[in-house]
């Protein structure tokens, strides 16, 4: 009976996840969300108690997948600093940026431009305050393993340098760049960002 309920439960988020898409989080109903899912409106609440629970539990792959960045660049599981000066870092940053499109295309759509009427609607600027406190903490950390690193960077650039992330994932859905274009217009923004830090920092 359990799996049952968990294909239902499936199937609510995929249909879902087409109107979303199709109308935003506005627009769309959970009446719409039931016909076009097949599950009655009353049980429809059984699953998800409000249209904001199911939008962002529509989105959580890819709102995971921001947390999971953060984390491992600068968070708990974050690396040494001084990885940026490896082949094998740029690689990775590379292969990371590219997943998040490939794999949560459709989702980052929703949450960049569908989200409006939602407590996600702000997620962007959130994810930005958020990103730059918790670099702030990972530079003086690195600090006290390499003394010579400079990290009199102001806030604003800190700040600045997450809403550039969104900028080009934005860009890169509003443009349609398809597969053939994608790796390489993340390597040229990634080349920029990690030599201009290397820079800055003295790394």
């Amino acid at each position: 009976m359990q799996i049952l309920k968990d294909d239902i439960r499936k199937d609510i988020l995929e249909k879902s996840e087409i109107l979303f898409l199709q109308k935003g989080f506005l627009k769309t109903s959970m009446r719409e969300v039931s016909k076009l899912s097949g599950v009655g409106v009353s049980n429809l609440y059984n699953y998800f108690p409000s249209k904001d629970q199911l939008f962002c539990e529509v989105v959580r792959p890819v709102t995971q997948a921001f947390k999971q960045m953060l984390d491992e660049h600068h968070g708990r599981r974050g690396r040494d600093i001084m990885d940026m000066q490896s082949k094998d870092y740029f690689l990775y940053v590379v292969d990371e940026y590219l997943d998040l499109l490939m794999r949560h295309r459709k989702r980052l759509e929703l949450l960049l431009f569908r989200a409006q009427g939602s407590s996600l609607e702000n997620f962007r600027k959130d994810y930005a305050d958020q990103s730059t406190s918790v670099f702030k903490a990972y530079l003086m950390e690195m600090k006290q393993k390499h003394p010579e690193l400079n990290i009199r960077i102001s806030d604003f650039y800190i700040h600045l340098h997450t809403i550039w992330m969104f900028d080009l994932l934005e860009e890169m859905i509003r443009q349609k760049v398809g597969p053939e274009h994608t790796r390489q217009i993340i390597t040229e923004y990634m080349t920029g960002e990690i030599f201009g830090w290397r820079e800055l920092m003295n790394v």
